[in-house]
């Protein structure tokens, strides 16, 4: 995929995943009681919905953090090289994965250092 399609592809997906998050984001209902209680009830039910409706924000929040520095190294035209060591992210990870801006190697350091804060 070149420069320009991959670019309108993160667009179009970056305004998707932030509809989403927005969807997700809603302040809920005043009326939803949640609580974790021994009984299992709608209470219980929300609480653990709300927790799933977190995890899926967060994961989107990530995913619009990488469409982001993907967009930004496209536009400084560093597209393709590592973040972290510098050098040459194959062709074949970016066709696998277009939204990383880290070889495999760096990738593997960082995810054994565990998430960024």
């Amino acid at each position: 995929m070149d420069a320009d399609a991959l670019a309108e592809h993160l667009v179009e997906r970056k305004r998707e995943l932030s509809a989403e998050l927005e969807r997700l984001t809603e302040v809920p209902d005043e009326t939803a009681a949640v609580a974790f209680g021994k009984r299992i009830g709608d209470g219980t039910t929300e609480a653990v919905e709300r927790l799933s409706t977190t995890a899926a924000a967060m994961s989107i929040s990530s995913s619009l953090r990488g469409i982001e520095r993907v967009l930004a190294k496209l536009d400084e035209g560093t597209y393709g090289q590592c973040d972290d060591c510098g050098g040459a992210i194959p062709p074949e990870r970016l066709e696998a994965r277009p939204i990383t801006a880290m070889c495999v190697r760096c990738q593997e350091r960082q995810d054994q250092r565990g998430p960024r804060r």
